[in-house]
């Protein structure tokens, strides 16, 4: 547990984002599109692309949200609570990839659109790490922790975050925006492992 407490772990805000199959790209900005790099994210291999979609809901629409490449095997939308309100839907908390009985929604990209039977989370609150870096703070994958952020106005303890292990993962706090605004998140900023279980 000391290890824990003297771990400070960059924090990143994510957005509203899209992951896409190969298909639905083609589907939505036409055949065989090339996704284009925007800006590299810290994730390896893991980018904003310069494409993005509407997000079209039951009692609203969501403009220019981001896709982030490469292809996947799933479509996967991830929104706020706030954008949940935006769109009129209710989507669960789930870990990434976990997208059995989630909601759907509709994509309108400039070659076309696509409605989805389900795929639309809140991302659950996680941290990404290596295997040297688990090894290191004593986690292991799919472990709960509770982690720190500590500012002048806005620190916050947030519970029910979950450890993600992989060797192409670099070591990152994951909040969505509604989380990051509750904290007062800015750029650069550390967050501290406090606890887990």
């Amino acid at each position: 547990m000391d290890a824990l407490s003297e771990q400070a772990i960059p924090v990143a805000v994510s957005a509203r984002h899209v992951h896409l199959t190969a298909q639905s790209i083609s589907r939505l900005f036409g055949v065989d599109h090339p996704l284009h790099t925007r800006k590299p994210l810290t994730q390896p291999d893991q980018y904003a692309a310069e494409e993005s979609v509407t997000l079209v809901g039951p009692k609203g629409s969501i403009p220019h949200v981001r896709v982030v490449g490469p292809a996947r095997a799933e479509d996967q939308i991830e929104i706020s609570r706030t954008d949940e309100m935006t769109l009129g839907m209710d989507a669960p908390v789930r870990v990434s990839g976990e997208l059995a009985n989630t909601p759907g929604i509709t994509l309108i990209g400039p070659a076309g659109e696509v409605t989805l039977e389900h795929g639309v989370v809140l991302a659950q609150r996680h941290v990404h790490m290596s295997p040297v870096d688990a090894q290191r703070l004593g986690l292991k994958d799919r472990q709960i922790v509770q982690v720190a952020i500590h500012n002048p106005q806005r620190s916050l303890i947030f519970d029910d975050v979950i450890v993600r292990v992989s060797p192409h993962y670099a070591l990152e706090l994951h909040l969505d925006t509604d989380e990051g605004n509750a904290a007062g998140v800015q750029a650069g900023d550390r967050a501290m492992l406090l606890l887990a279980r």
